[in-house]
């Protein structure tokens, strides 16, 4: 556990493992402990860097100003700090954008990219989501009911199955002890909708991964092989039974899809 003070925030950050430096992203509403259910398995293999995005975690202030430009400056201020000439990238969801922002304006820090359950650009239906999401939190909803019409978007109908699954991740997101605030929530959400990759896609060097989840319902499988298209030489791998958190999911599936690729 580690912080570095760059770009006026105090960026918190996780290390675990050996190996080649392997950096993981989060997503929206998400932190550095959002890999838990991958972590062991990535860390037997890499040195594994987890990090609180601005706005998420214990990163402060939480009301930072927050774009995917400032989030990428953060991970390349990051990887310099640790004196790493290059590591692997992995971004999920809105992790992904910051990641392409970062194997574009830094392409030297990437070695290999992989971005799961994500697109070059959000959907206006995404949007009008996501804002609905933050005026729930504006408006004082009550935090379980909130978590749980998240959980409907973003986990596979197959794990709603389990009453118990489901009351045990939202007993985790309503006591878990470093909650996003809602200004912090809406400045992910307004920074993920300024963002746009899409006409830069085809300058992306690094070798890449895309990651799909056969149940996705923010970026569907037509939008992570379009983005696997539009970047050359990418590969596309699916994960089964699972929705947008494929990786909370599916860890194993997950791994296993992620670790070959980086150990071709």
């Amino acid at each position: 556990m580690a912080r570095l003070a760059v770009n006026g925030v105090d960026l918190y950050y996780e290390e675990r493992g050996n190996g080649a430096p392997l950096l993981l992203i989060a997503g929206l509403a998400s932190d550095s402990q959002s890999w838990l259910p991958v972590l062991p398995g990535l860390a037997e293999r890499f040195r594994v860097i987890t990090v609180d995005n601005r706005g998420s975690g214990r990163t402060a202030p939480l009301d930072a100003t927050t774009s995917i430009g400032t989030m990428a400056d953060d991970c390349a201020a990051l990887l310099g700090h640790l004196r790493l000439e290059a590591a692997h990238v992995l971004g999920h969801s809105m992790g992904g954008f910051v990641a392409q922002d970062l194997a574009l304006r830094y392409p030297a820090s990437v070695a290999k990219l992989v971005l799961a359950a994500t697109a070059s650009r959000s959907s206006k239906r995404n949007e009008d989501l996501f804002t609905g999401w933050a005026d729930a939190l504006d408006a004082g909803a009550a935090p379980d009911r909130w978590f749980r019409n998240l959980f409907y978007w973003i986990f596979s109908a197959r794990l709603f199955e389990d009453p118990r699954a489901v009351g045990d991740f939202v007993r985790f997101a309503v006591e878990y002890p470093y909650p996003q605030t809602a200004r912090a929530f809406r400045n992910q959400i307004e920074a993920i909708a300024r963002f746009d990759g899409t006409g830069q896609l085809s300058r992306i060097a690094a070798p890449t991964l895309v990651v799909a989840a056969a149940e996705d319902l923010l970026f569907p499988m037509e939008a992570c092989k379009q983005l696997a298209r539009s970047i050359g030489g990418a590969e596309l791998a699916v994960v089964d039974a699972a929705g947008h958190s494929l990786h909370v999911e599916q860890p194993a599936d997950f791994n296993q899809q992620v670790l070959r690729f980086l150990a071709a």
